[in-house]
């Protein structure tokens, strides 16, 4: 799914809004998603999923062009985590239906 597809989803779902005030919405989502992540905090959607950052140490490497040895720098990464809702949704199982 595109950023576009998820405006045209929000716009469908909403007819009071214009297709403009729609993409100004999702990117604002985007906007605040994104100041949460960079200022080291979670965020969580229920029944969807939680966002969050990891912290990746610094480690050797190597250029796969030159076989030159290098430090790959510390850095922070985003990661996604699937709500247990959404992924009972995606494999097909109601939710009151026991596992085994």
């Amino acid at each position: 799914m595109t950023k576009r597809e998820i405006i045209e989803g929000v716009a469908a779902c909403s007819p009071e809004l214009s297709h403009a005030a729609c993409a100004a919405l999702v990117a604002r989502v985007f906007v605040a998603l994104t100041a949460a992540l960079a200022g080291g905090g979670r965020v969580e959607i229920r029944r969807f999923g939680s966002f969050g950052v990891r912290e990746r140490s610094a480690r050797p490497g190597r250029n796969p062009r030159t076989g030159a040895a290098l430090v790959v720098d510390a850095r922070k990464v985003p990661f996604f985590r699937a709500a247990k809702e959404l992924k009972t949704e995606l494999n097909g199982r109601d939710h009151g239906e026991a596992l085994g």
